[in-house]
């Protein structure tokens, strides 16, 4: 597959975008959406990253090596990563006490504002999004998205 691939590439003669070219346009028009919408309200620049992170936290996700996997970086960097965000009083990390080896992070007590606040603009870029493609198209998204992704 990869050969092939190659070799269409190669001859210039490409006939479908890669879907995976159309995710990241997706996922950058979200977070430069998101990052617009928080400066309107006063909030100080949230790099793509952090905002990746948040958007785990605020999915459920508090392992920081699961969040490292879920954003493809090495835990290294998230660890780099989170520190600057607790410098920034975006999030605590604590020991997990059910794993010494495991780190717990939750979002800072005085980040309740910024939360709600990204919540409220994600949920309208939704509401854009699904009247632009239409309810049952925007179905079909969150049905194929929602998929456990490790299975694939």
């Amino acid at each position: 597959m990869v050969a092939k691939f190659r070799a269409i590439q190669h001859k210039g003669r490409m006939s479908t975008n890669l879907l995976m070219l159309d995710l990241v346009k997706a996922i950058y028009w979200f977070d430069e959406a998101l990052q617009q919408g928080l400066r309107a309200r006063g909030w100080n620049d949230v790099t793509r990253a952090q905002s990746l992170v948040l958007a785990n936290l605020a999915n459920g996700e508090s392992r920081s090596a699961r969040i490292a996997e879920n954003l493809g970086v090495s835990r290294q960097a998230m660890s780099q990563m989170l520190a600057e965000m607790v410098a920034k009083d975006l999030v605590c990390v604590a020991d997990d006490p059910g794993d010494r080896r495991a780190r717990i992070v939750t979002f800072s007590p005085s980040s309740g504002p910024l939360r709600e606040d990204a919540g409220t603009i994600l949920l309208a870029l939704e509401s854009r999004l699904e009247r632009h493609i239409g309810k049952a198209r925007m179905k079909a998204v969150r049905a194929a998205m929602g998929i456990d992704w490790r299975s694939v």
